[in-house]
């Protein structure tokens, strides 16, 4: 889903621990059952906290003084360990410690309700005070490893000793969660089995590359197929892009927050889904469940829907800001019984529903009048669940996270990727029928019916996708196989899927062609110049990828922010100059022959760029090249080591002098260009890097006469 780690220590069990999970999931927990459900049911019946504090302390004695000690089984060695300096063990870091076991699986959306819980008591207790929250990662997908864990979430609660005090199942009881976890604290303290120390913590996310996007979730398409939206999920922002990939708004980031008011202001929670009509930008604000809008043109920031919490309601009907909601995953404009464009469709995943959002007055299929304002629940009975039905309120979804509108006859359906049954469902948009288009299998209530398999209808499977985007211009619909790490194409007519682009593994490369390309657990898609580009949101490669669906060629959207735009259009001088971004991992590299050249001579380099058929060179994020001489910075002393590329279609030539005294032998001189190119129709625009490596050899010897060389390169 979102991608995003938590902030606590996690392991993922493997295969070689899958008795590790048994005994603390599943087998020391049936022995613990019948004497918590005691204490369960005590703690119903309490009238007051005070008496439920009693009650759970007396609990804590009770099992104290019993004969059996119900202590779990140690880490196995091997496992993988995030946010730790070194695995942790429950007879060394973890021994005097009160740990809270949280088993999750990294799909589920309950198990994300449950991180502002831990998070909020990491910061009631902290390590010091002797409790430590450690993630159990057991997997319900291939792709996330397996794992016989079937519930989750699922919290244990172990004492100083790796002894089982306690367990909660399912989202929901932070209440009993902070009794417990207090209680515990209170008791070991005072028998004086608790310690102090440190266990080692270092983040993960504090050792990934810096990346101008992190994890995107979602990539919207105006209506002018001129502006992109991006969800920059990790940094907690939105992104407005030209298609050239040129940074025209950043709202929200680099922390997350909720605040509405002016762009420079405004503070978003890991948004998902965007959608994008005239200067208005609609956001799934997921983590504070929220629906927002940005209007570009006042600048301004808003809430149109939920409250800032996580809501239970499964019936809505309120107006938006007074109306909670859960986890909204994605969005997509509709019409329903008024003006073109009335509705907001949502993908809400924490109640496994769709939910519609009304921005002018309307009317849902076998539904009411809706004023404006109005958030009200449309298809899913809330149950988690693969369930198909003429009547949508008792049609079953399960944690949907991908729509997409088809709004002309004969189609007139929302698409929707359900994430946790793999499958594609249609919703009529005539009638609020639920029908399967592909994936799963006909069982409602097995959501384990996932695989990678090419084929028609429920014969096809896939394994939870999370975007999906119908293209009018084709009439197919495309989706992102997210654990997959694929494109793939469905024909709505003959329900026919199989795979567009991707490799399977999870990898980040361009080509050249499709099926040589490689995805990372993409979340996103859109279709861009009149179907002809596919915009790809590579969540975890924190990049967007540009596919070209008539060459089966694979590019990247160069993201460029506003200081690098403004560096590219500047003159070079020699007191200012150009900044230069990192050279993009994807960049052609050239190695030349060595070159011969002495003290005072130039050397001349005729740049011979030529783009590909039918495009042309953008002028909204303007073409460069960057001369450089890593560990050699005397060679290019006070000359010009920057300039616009503004015509590829003769050479371009560039001039470095050598020092007349030289410092080494055989520096190596590094022409980059970055060019910047458009369909000629103004449609998809992409950045390619091309890298020259030039050694030179210097010979002490003078000599008169430049030095020429010719670099030459097709993209």
């Amino acid at each position: 889903m979102s991608n995003v780690l938590p902030s606590y220590c996690w392991v993922v069990l493997l295969n070689s621990c899958v008795v590790v999970g048994n005994m603390a999931a599943h087998g020391s927990l049936t022995a613990l059952f019948p004497i918590q459900s005691q204490l369960d049911y005590a703690l119903e019946e309490a009238a007051s906290e005070e008496e439920k504090e009693n009650l759970v302390y007396q609990y804590l004695k009770k099992i104290e003084d019993s004969k059996e000690d119900l202590k779990v089984p140690d880490f196995e060695e091997g496992l993988e360990w995030l946010n730790t300096e070194q695995p942790l063990s429950l007879e060394r870091e973890l021994s005097g410690k009160v740990v809270v076991l949280d088993f999750f699986t990294y799909c589920c959306i309950n198990c994300m309700h449950l991180l502002p819980d831990l998070h909020l008591l990491e910061q009631r207790h902290s390590v010091k005070d002797g409790l430590v929250v450690v993630g159990v990662h057991s997997a319900k997908f291939p792709n996330e490893k397996e794992l016989e864990v079937s519930c989750w979430p699922t919290l244990v609660i172990l004492g100083p000793r790796g002894n089982l005090l306690f367990s909660v199942v399912g989202e929901g009881h932070r209440d009993r969660l902070f009794l417990f976890a207090a209680a515990a604290l209170r008791h070991y303290g005072e028998t004086g089995e608790l310690t102090g120390g440190d266990i080692g913590v270092r983040l993960y996310r504090d050792s990934l590359p810096a990346s101008l996007l992190s994890f995107p979730g979602k990539v919207a398409v105006d209506s002018s197929g001129k502006r992109l939206v991006v969800a920059d999920t990790g940094h907690h922002r939105v992104l407005v892009l030209s298609t050239s990939g040129r940074v025209l708004h950043s709202i929200g980031g680099p922390v997350s927050g909720r605040r509405d008011g002016h762009i420079s202001e405004a503070l978003f929670s890991s948004p998902q889904g965007v959608a994008m009509k005239g200067d208005m930008v609609y956001v799934a604000d997921t983590e504070n469940h929220l629906i927002r809008k940005i209007d570009l043109s006042e600048e301004q920031v808003s809430t149109l829907a939920g409250m800032g919490v996580q809501g239970t309601d499964k019936e809505g009907g309120a107006m938006g800001p007074q109306q909670p909601i859960s986890s909204p995953w994605d969005l997509a404009l509709g019409t329903a019984g008024g003006e073109e464009g009335n509705v907001l469709w949502v993908a809400m995943a924490g109640t496994h529903q769709i939910w519609a959002l009304f921005l002018e007055d309307g009317k849902l299929p076998k539904g009411s009048e809706s004023k404006k304002g109005t958030c009200v629940r449309f298809v899913g009975s809330g149950n988690e669940e693969n369930r198909n039905n003429a009547y949508p309120h008792k049609a079953g979804l399960a944690q949907p996270s991908g729509l997409s509108v088809a709004a002309p006859e004969p189609w007139s359906c929302l698409y929707v990727a359900d994430s946790e049954s793999s499958t594609i469902r249609t919703v009529s948009l005539r009638d609020g029928a639920v029908k399967h288009l592909v994936g799963g299998e006909r069982d409602p209530l097995n959501l384990f019916a996932f695989g990678d398999v090419d084929g028609a209808g429920i014969n096809a499977k896939l394994q939870h996708p999370l975007g999906v985007a119908w293209s009018p211009h084709s009439g197919l619909l495309y989706v992102a196989d997210s654990y997959n790490h694929k494109i793939k194409v469905v024909d709505p007519k003959s329900k026919q899927c199989g795979v567009l682009a991707g490799s399977g593994v999870a990898s980040d490369a361009l080509g050249p062609g499709f099926d040589q390309a490689a995805f990372n657990e993409p979340g996103g898609l859109c279709v861009g110049e009149s179907g002809k580009v596919l915009y790809v949101a590579d969540t975890n490669n924190h990049r967007i990828k540009i596919l070209d669906l008539e060459t089966r060629t694979v590019s990247l959207l160069a993201v460029v922010v506003e200081d690098e735009v403004d560096a590219a259009t500047d003159s070079f001088t020699a007191a200012a100059p150009r900044k230069i971004p990192k050279l993009p991992k994807s960049a052609t590299r050239v190695e030349m022959p060595a070159l011969a050249a002495s003290p005072g001579q130039t050397v001349h380099m005729d740049l011979v760029l030529s783009l590909p058929d039918g495009t042309k060179l953008t002028q909204e994020a303007p073409s460069f090249w960057a001369l450089s001489s890593e560990g050699n910075e005397w060679l290019l002393e006070g000359q010009c080591q920057s300039g616009d590329i503004v015509d590829v279609s003769q050479p371009l030539t560039v001039v470095a002098t050598v020092p007349s005294t030289a410092q080494s032998p055989d520096p190596v001189l590094t022409m980059d260009a970055w060019v910047y190119f458009c369909s000629a129709g103004g449609g998809a625009c992409m950045m390619r890097v091309v890298s020259f490596r030039q050694p030179l050899h210097i010979d002490q010897a003078p000599k008169d006469g430049a030095v020429k060389v010719t670099m030459s390169h097709a993209f």
